[in-house]
């Protein structure tokens, strides 16, 4: 199973990507309103996004490659490394995009870390 982590490590960067593309691209519209106006504008707005538009993309390269992972070795092996996104999204967000990171968050990082590190070495 271990030759694949190549290739699940692919479908967590890409995941990851896709987030902050998409989180970049929504920056950019502003916030939504859920009523039926704002969701029209909403709409357009995506669709004329590229960071939006290019998010979703690589979300669906992300969606492929897990599936190629899934067809390989068992989920209980695979899914828990895609908790690496959430460690690359928050040192994202504190790094890059000044986000507030207090100790539960990074506790629970070092939880993920820690949990995916078993999970490889199993």
């Amino acid at each position: 199973m271990a030759h694949y982590i190549p290739a699940i490590l692919f479908t967590v960067f890409t995941n990851f990507l896709s987030q902050i593309m998409l989180k970049k691209g929504m920056t950019v519209i502003g916030p939504v309103d859920l009523n039926p106006t704002g969701l029209k504008q909403m709409g357009a707005s995506v669709l004329l996004n590229g960071y939006v538009m290019g998010g979703l993309l690589v979300m669906v390269i992300s969606m492929a490659s897990h599936l190629y992972v899934l067809s390989k070795v068992e989920i209980s092996y695979a899914y828990p490394f895609l908790g690496l996104s959430f460690v690359l999204t928050t040192a994202y967000g504190y790094w890059v995009l000044s986000e507030g990171v207090n100790a539960w968050r990074v506790l629970g990082v070092l939880f993920i870390c820690t949990g995916v590190a078993i999970v490889a070495k199993n």
